[in-house]
């Protein structure tokens, strides 16, 4: 609903408070909640120390922790000193998730009781097969729930609530922006015909005021690697035979990264960054455009297996909304790559999942049984670290015929905390684990059996190149990410000497092209802040 049904609603029952309670089991809210635990928060974890009683003589309730307060309750809780405001504030100070509670009891149990509304005005998309898998345990000793993001085929609830509601989560752009989009029409009609980038989504990850230590070292290595295969498209495609003004040399740092999103679809990496001109040696900054190269393959010709719809290998995997949340699988060897396979529905079957390390040795391998009503699957496998940089290869096997494979990138690191690694340092991460060991079994009697050919040739080459530094390890990471990755287009952010060099500004794609659906100014007549 519009800002101004809002602002009616809450001028009509302004003495209301507007929470939405649990409902009436009591018992198993509280220890649900671990209300009868005590917790205390430490080096950025929350550590649950034993059991506490409930005090007694109180209603102990509580829900949502979104609601809406009035101001005489907002003033008691905070400026108040008597006996239920300052126990509750000490009891509650040692609880995993204060808020989903501390209000409701103290507005029960206080003189302001009768003014509670068992509603928070809001819709939460609630979806507990997916949201309820202890996906927080690093960072809390407790099991709890998360709401799911909205997606297109939720809208109709929205438009199908009996009780007053202004609010809804979650919503995401990076997993969904559809639905944003679906709403806004709903509420305030169409943009203009031809505005730009209203299915486009940009979403910063860097900025040079952050600090190169807000970068992981695989993060600073494939951003300076896209920077130079930007630089090397402007030549290939701009450069004219005797003309240097589209010829560039690589200079400091990226100055800012952005993940940019087309249709919902992740489209790659947007990396501003600076480079000398060698045709007027002088500094300019442009942006590149990298998207990741297709990399899953059914076999040829197609097995007669056909549940298995995609499968990719990443990091900082999401079970609940069912995604890699590191966009691009920017993976190095100190990772632990997670391997996720999406399914159709089908008959119960068991499937052979086969890691293939850059030299051919086979790091793992395993079985997966894959129920009829199965849409994803995931395993991350324990191998011993570090991992041999360069290409991966995933094999997935049916009665042992291929069914598919897909490959991702182990990059070599050219910075060690931030700074040029060194050659002691390479070597240590660049070799692969001891002895080719990446777990206690070896797999190598598979090799025939899978017609993977160990090469001496290559083993001495992945050898050699675990020592390189400098402009030879850059050259050895660039050939490995242009394998994976293709440097889409080039622009300029200010003034450029290569005359046929887009201004970024006129593209469709670049983090400085126009995207009116995002631009914030004062509030208008009607509410919208655009």
């Amino acid at each position: 609903r519009t800002n101004d049904q809002l602002v009616a609603f809450l001028s009509r029952y302004r003495d209301m408070n507007f929470l939405k309670s649990h409902g009436r089991d009591n018992a198993r809210f509280i220890r649900k909640q671990g209300l009868d635990r005590l917790f205390l928060e430490c080096d950025t974890h929350m550590w649950r120390l034993g059991d506490r009683k409930i005090p007694e003589g109180i209603t102990v309730d509580g829900g949502s922790d979104w609601f809406l307060l009035n101001r005489k309750f907002v003033e008691y809780v905070t400026f108040s000193n008597d006996d239920l405001v300052t126990k509750m504030k000490r009891f509650y100070s040692y609880t995993l998730l204060p808020a989903e509670s501390f209000f409701h009891t103290v507005l029960e149990n206080s003189p302001f009781c009768d003014s509670m509304v068992d509603n928070n005005l809001r819709i939460t998309n609630w979806n507990r097969k997916l949201g309820c898998k202890c996906q927080y345990k690093h960072i809390v000793d407790w099991c709890g729930c998360s709401p799911n993001d909205f997606k297109p085929a939720d809208f109709h609830r929205f438009q199908q609530t009996a009780r007053p509601t202004f609010f809804a989560r979650k919503f995401e752009a990076v997993v969904n922006q559809e639905i944003i989009g679906q709403l806004d029409y709903y509420l305030y009609g169409n943009y203009p015909s031809g505005t730009p980038g209203l299915r486009s989504y940009w979403e910063n990850v860097f900025e040079e005021p952050d600090g190169l230590g807000a970068l992981s070292d695989v993060a600073l290595t494939m951003f300076h690697s896209f920077s130079r295969l930007g630089l090397r498209r402007a030549e290939s495609s701009f450069h004219a035979a005797g003309d240097n003004s589209c010829r560039y040399y690589p200079m400091g740092h990226p100055v800012s990264i952005h993940l940019y999103f087309l249709a919902d679809r992740f489209q790659g990496f947007l990396i501003r960054h600076h480079a000398t001109n060698l045709a007027v040696s002088k500094l300019e900054t442009l942006e590149t455009w990298v998207m990741p190269k297709k990399v899953f393959k059914i076999a040829s010709p197609p097995s007669d297996f056909g549940r298995l719809q995609f499968s990719e290998i990443g990091t900082e995997w999401d079970a609940k909304e069912r995604l890699f949340r590191n966009f691009g699988g920017l993976l190095g060897p100190t990772d632990e790559p997670v391997g996720m396979q999406k399914w159709g529905k089908g008959p119960n079957v068991t499937v052979t999942v086969i890691w293939v390390d850059p030299i051919n040795v086979i790091a793992a391998t395993y079985d997966i049984l894959i129920e009829s009503s199965a849409e994803f699957t995931h395993y991350k496998p324990p191998l011993n670290l570090p991992l041999r940089p360069g290409v991966w290869t995933i094999k997935i096997l049916h009665h042992w015929v291929q069914v598919a494979e897909t490959k991702f990138l182990v990059t070599p690191l050219t910075f060690s905390n931030q700074q040029p690694i060194k050659q002691e340092e390479a070597i240590k991460f660049h070799s692969g684990p001891p002895k080719n060991a990446y777990m206690e079994q070896s797999f190598q009697g598979l090799n025939p059996v899978l017609n993977i050919p160990v090469s001496a040739a290559r083993a001495d080459q992945a050898k050699r190149n675990a020592g390189l530094v400098g402009a030879r390890l850059d050259a050895w990471v660039d050939s490995l990410v242009s394998s994976v990755w293709s440097a889409v287009d080039v622009c300029s952010v200010g003034a450029t000497a290569c005359p046929v060099l887009q201004g970024c500004a006129q593209t469709a794609w670049s983090s400085l092209s126009p995207d009116p659906k995002s631009e914030l100014g004062p509030v208008k007549p009607d509410g919208r802040l655009r």
